[in-house]
């Protein structure tokens, strides 16, 4: 039985690429589990049926059998957990994979996540641009951090690309085009490792291939409202 997953069948050209059913879409790819989707319009993912599968109306979820998992972390790891390829055999090497999961969503996403909030979403409140300076020095705190454990490795743990690093990679990559990484020459090159995975490639080219929907209506006068219109950011 192939699992299912959800995912949005139209987003702005500036999340192409980033929506979190491509983690999840990766991690199959990885251990070679063929996969279906659903895919939701705009809106849809706030109706009930959906909201029967994730109760906050989120993408993506993981659908196998009677078994309906939410939230791209839990997916990625159950996918790791029950295939081989995504955790190291070891006790001990399991454990440290299944940290850096945690590390990246809990510790390195959520002030780059705040920036896309300051920078996208209420880019036209005037609280925004107040808040970057901020929000830029926490990412730069943990860019400082994480760039010092990488080191001169390959991957978190080594030599072993891991579900650990799957998260990390797909985190970095939010920031990686606004020059964030230009000052960490160990993390972009982490970050292209991570992109070069013929997995990745598929993950994205099959994300891309499914974003043939509508815009929801009114979605042009938001980005004029936000003041992105025009000005390359969607591009």
């Amino acid at each position: 039985m192939k699992p299912i997953i959800t995912a949005f069948d139209w987003v702005p050209d500036f999340a192409r690429g980033q929506v979190r059913d491509l983690r999840v879409r990766w991690a199959l790819e990885e251990v070679g589990q063929p996969y279906d989707v659903l895919y939701l319009s705009q809106g849809e993912q706030k109706g009930a049926p959906h909201r029967g599968r994730q109760p906050f109306g989120q993408v993506p979820t993981y659908e196998e059998g009677d078994l309906v998992l939410f939230e791209s972390g839990a997916i990625v790891l159950h996918v790791a957990d029950t295939h081989d390829g995504l955790l190291p055999e070891t006790r001990d090497g399991r454990a440290r994979a299944i940290e850096w999961v945690f590390a990246a969503l809990n510790t390195v996403e959520p002030p780059i996540m705040d920036h896309a909030i300051a920078t996208l979403f209420e880019r036209a409140e005037p609280w925004s641009k107040p808040r970057l300076p901020a929000v830029e020095q926490r990412i730069h705190g943990r860019l400082d951090e994480l760039s010092n454990r990488l080191g001169s490795k390959s991957w978190l743990e080594g030599d072993t690309f891991t579900a650990g690093d799957l998260m990390m990679v797909s985190v970095l990559r939010i920031v990686a085009g606004d020059g964030f990484l230009d000052r960490y020459d160990n993390l972009a090159a982490y970050v292209a490792r991570g992109e070069a995975r013929p997995a990745f490639a598929r993950a994205l080219a099959d994300q891309l291939a499914g974003f043939t929907g509508a815009p929801p209506p009114g979605f042009d006068e938001w980005l004029k409202a936000q003041g992105l219109a025009g000005e390359g950011e969607i591009a």
